[in-house]
């Protein structure tokens, strides 16, 4: 199995998926932030109470995903307002067609061949989505991702995928996309609203988490697999998907380690997300402290907000779900430092052979680091800059983040994840797996994350920051 960016430049002097990853997500941001401006609202553009989610953006009308359904798949296709979304589900199908395509052009690959596979990708990503809709499903939390890997998994691992669709199977690519979008919605004020505790709850942990996982994984449980180890401690310590798909390509890990790694990081998500809320109403924890420890441990950013919007509406206070939304997206703005720090740490010590290395470990380094990563820093800086522009700048970012980016992100990760599950062979890692020992390290560096996140959390909230740590 070919390792994540290890694909160099394309033989027909096309761009590498990082690059085609970088102009695609950057340019769709800029449309959205334009088309949002030209639409601007001439009553009250300034008003948060006006517009709370942010100006209304036109594109929001081009995508959608399926709704809430209970005993029929048709109740997803109406909204809670009692409006069909058939059209705008379709249209968000052609949206990842649309992605796959352009970056396939921008690599100079054959679009003819990859178009088949980009529609058959888009109605299994809808699948995934269907799937994740179902009421009982929906209220446990068990998202889109992993349905996903599922659908991909039960095809790639019985009738196998078909040749005409290899040609679509970019995964890294539309994750590595959707990433670039995610950057759109990392705010650096919002990140700043919590201050010193939110930084030291977020930063100090995570980074102490990371590597004490990572070497128990390699020396204390032997783990023959590094990038393996890495993955997993990467995914439960700092922002789970994101930073699994980010430090894999830095340290090249194989598809398999990724969606094992993904795999075990949704399901304990969905568990904590479920037993965390009310264990800190059990417990007499302070709701502040609380919601900075479930930012600082659940995985996911939407099981993230949903867990303290449970918190929340059982103390009747909005404060914990804030607190522990801000807390993740600190985390988030991590994945670049940790993506960076993996690059120079596996070229300099674990890729490194007895030969004499000829170019500097600053150049090695370099060709590993994981370059979308740096479209994923623009367009934080970009939209953090107009975010902090007035009002109305704000309310410009938030329409087109919730309006858009965030819903399209989605459907990208959706069908990225399908791909994985389609081209991996768990046959491949059946000794590790078998072993149980990628799951002990998972459960074993998740104690360390909660004990370590709490102890922070209630320094920071509870004791020395009291006063000002809340919202």
């Amino acid at each position: 199995m070919d390792p994540l960016a290890a694909a160099g430049p394309s033989p027909r002097g096309g761009w590498h998926e990082d690059t085609a990853a970088i102009l695609v997500g950057a340019g769709l941001v800029a449309l959205a932030l334009a088309i949002g401006w030209g639409a601007r609202p001439d009553a009250d553009p300034g008003s948060r109470k006006a517009h709370p989610k942010g100006w209304p953006n036109p594109l929001t009308r081009s995508i959608d995903k399926p709704q809430t359904w209970e005993s029929s798949p048709a109740g997803a296709l109406i909204d809670k307002g009692g409006k069909p979304v058939t059209v705008p589900i379709l249209l968000g199908m052609t949206w990842v067609v649309g992605v796959i395509v352009a970056g396939t052009a921008l690599r100079r690959k054959g679009v003819a061949a990859a178009l088949p596979g980009a529609l058959a990708l888009a109605l299994l990503g809808g699948l995934a989505y269907l799937l994740a809709a179902q009421k009982v499903i929906h209220y446990y939390n068990l998202e889109y991702p992993l349905w996903a890997l599922l659908v991909g998994l039960v095809i790639g691992n019985t009738v196998g995928v078909p040749r005409w669709l290899a040609p679509s199977l970019q995964g890294e690519y539309l994750i590595k996309t959707g990433l670039v979008l995610f950057g759109a919605e990392v705010l650096f004020s919002r990140l700043l609203e919590l201050g010193l505790p939110g930084l030291l709850t977020s930063w100090v942990v995570t980074p102490i988490v990371l590597v004490a996982t990572y070497l128990f994984g390699v020396h204390g449980l032997r783990i023959p697999s590094r990038s393996l180890c890495m993955v997993i401690s990467a995914d439960m310590s700092v922002c789970g998907v994101s930073a699994a798909i980010a430090t894999g390509a830095a340290c090249r890990a194989r598809k398999e380690e990724l969606s094992l790694a993904i795999g075990l990081s949704l399901a304990f998500t969905a568990l904590m997300m479920v037993v965390m809320p009310p264990f800190i109403q059990w417990a007499g924890i302070d709701p502040i402290v609380g919601g900075a420890w479930l930012g600082g441990t659940i995985d996911a950013t939407g099981a993230v907000a949903a867990a303290g919007e449970i918190l929340g509406r059982d103390l009747g206070d909005k404060r914990p779900a804030e607190v522990a939304t801000t807390v993740k997206m600190i985390q988030n703005s991590m994945i670049g430092l940790i993506a960076f720090a993996v690059a120079v740490y596996w070229s300099g010590w674990v890729d490194r052979t007895a030969t004499p290395v000829r170019r500097s470990l600053a150049a090695e380094a370099w060709d590993r680091f994981p370059k979308f990563i740096l479209g994923f820093v623009a367009t934080s800086i970009v939209c953090s800059w107009l975010f902090t522009r007035g009002a109305e700048g704000a309310l410009w970012v938030d329409g087109v983040t919730n309006g858009f980016t965030g819903r399209l992100r989605g459907w990208l990760f959706c069908t990225g994840f399908v791909c994985m599950g389609l081209q991996t062979v768990f046959r491949e890692l059946a000794p590790v797996f078998v072993s149980g020992r990628p799951l002990v390290l998972y459960v074993l560096g998740q104690v360390l994350n909660l004990a370590l996140s709490l102890a922070m959390a209630t320094l920071t909230f509870g004791w020395l920051f009291r006063q000002g740590g809340g919202p």
